[in-house]
């Protein structure tokens, strides 16, 4: 009877065991499959980037283009400003999100959260028009767009526009600002009288030049 019950104790070891080796072997078979199934999926493109007022950095901005799935594409902008100078206080979290299919834009949202309040900003494709509307500080607009939206303010942080753009959609104010090249890597949006420069250093967005009464404020690419 003793026997029998080691002879079983040890059966029962012994399978443990292979059934171990089973496991660990299955394991390290399927990690690298795994592992090349991860490293296929491709990576978001990111753009980081530092801004400064009067010299001081104040802030950052994050762009980012997520990898195409099939026709779409979704483009992100973060902003992230805090500004203290004397009587001159702002406070900044500033969000875009567009989604483009097949290069046309589907829909484009903006959330920002100020020390004035919380605002925002929408834009919809509705099969034949769009849906706009824009409610942020001191700013209200809205309206319909019958012409498909294919570029906006996101796409310029991923290249220089192309010959012969004339416009990008500004999610911001629901409506569009006028490009011109005024020269080689320089290109200028205008809208309202508010002038911005994008400066492109071999197609890349390297600084912005955001005009303001005060100060301007500073984009710059880090590297």
């Amino acid at each position: 009877m003793l026997r029998q019950a080691q002879h079983d104790v040890l059966f029962l070891f012994y399978t443990l065991v292979n059934l171990m080796k089973s496991l660990v072997l299955l394991f390290f078979s399927v990690l690298p499959l795994a592992a090349s199934a991860q490293a296929a999926k491709p990576a978001a493109e990111v753009r980081r980037y530092g801004i400064e007022v009067a010299g001081i950095r104040v802030g950052t901005m994050t762009a980012t283009r997520q990898a195409p799935v099939g026709p779409d594409v979704t483009y992100s902008l973060v902003s992230d400003v805090k500004v203290n100078f004397l009587f001159y206080h702002l406070k900044i979290y500033y969000q875009v999100t567009n989604h483009f299919r097949n290069g046309q834009l589907l829909l484009s949202t903006v959330e920002a959260h100020t020390n004035q309040g919380d605002f925002a900003s929408r834009a919809e494709w509705k099969g034949d028009h769009y849906d706009i509307v824009a409610d942020q500080y001191k700013y209200h607009y809205k309206a319909t767009e019958t012409q498909p939206i294919r570029y906006a303010v996101t796409n310029m942080f991923f290249g220089e526009p192309p010959a012969g753009q004339a416009r990008a959609f500004a999610e911001y104010f629901g409506d569009y600002f006028a490009l011109s090249r005024a020269k080689p890597g320089i290109w200028h949006a205008v809208r309202d009288g508010r002038e911005d420069e994008y400066q492109y250093a071999d197609g890349q967005l390297v600084t912005i030049i955001k005009k303001n009464p005060l100060k301007n404020f500073i984009i710059r690419l880090e590297k």
